[in-house]
């Protein structure tokens, strides 16, 4: 893995606010600065960790896309998730001292290596650090729980439309545009996510387009009716 190593520091990251907790002390600022001490810069394509490695860090993203894969019974990748810049990728790897799944950058990439034994050991003494570790968890749950509901009781045209809405809300979270974004994934690789066919997907899209729903340039999205992709989530009435 062509990796670049470079020294880091939280307390004057601006995503700071996104992955570590808030009301942090310059104390415990800088225990943290002292533990985060270092990025790794990932190319396109290449992997940041794959199944079967040990676990010792958890990465938060500081730029870039990622997705984290695993192979299926008949030896296809399956897409588990996309992540992004001020989230927190290598949970996998807790329960089992090594990684569950593959994370690949779809784009270049730049992550802060946080090792964990040593995050683990500072958290127990400062309590919110403690809380927002155990924040991030539950959250890698709620949001579990939340494509297995996509999966298991939605049509494409939900699947779609609530994926877009989960994705134009993370980046505007990271001040991006409500409205625009480009896809860094592929058709396919959101398909896999979805538990689509890539026809279906690109079917899909080309139905939102025609409805003024979207507005697609190549791999530009503009969503030009929110509320129209609410509305399929979501239906009047219920």
């Amino acid at each position: 893995m062509n990796s670049q190593h470079i020294k880091v520091a939280c307390s004057s990251c601006n995503l700071r606010e996104l992955c570590m907790p808030a009301g942090l002390d310059a104390g415990d600022l800088a225990r943290i600065d002292a533990i985060v001490a270092r990025r790794r810069k990932v190319k396109r394509r290449e992997t940041l960790f794959r199944t079967g490695d040990p676990f010792t860090s958890l990465f938060a993203i500081r730029s870039g896309f990622f997705k984290t894969r695993v192979a299926s019974e008949d030896g296809r990748d399956q897409v588990t998730g996309f992540q992004m810049a001020g989230e927190i990728i290598g949970l996998d790897g807790i329960v089992n001292d090594q990684h569950s799944c593959d994370a690949v950058a779809l784009e270049d990439a730049e992550v802060c290596v946080m090792p964990f034994h040593q995050i683990e050991a500072l958290s127990r003494e400062v309590q919110a650090l403690q809380r927002h570790v155990h924040q991030i968890m539950s959250r890698e749950i709620v949001r579990e729980h939340g494509v297995m509901l996509l999966l298991g009781s939605m049509r494409a045209e939900e699947r779609l439309a609530a994926f877009l809405l989960n994705l134009v809300q993370r980046l505007h979270a990271r001040g991006f545009s409500q409205s625009e974004f480009i896809l860094r994934m592929t058709r396919e690789e959101i398909g896999s996510y979805l538990g689509l066919t890539l026809e279906t997907v690109s079917r899909t899209m080309s139905k939102f387009m025609s409805d003024g729903i979207l507005d697609i340039d190549q791999r530009r999205v503009r969503i030009v009716d929110p509320e129209g992709l609410r509305r399929m989530i979501n239906p009047p009435g219920c």
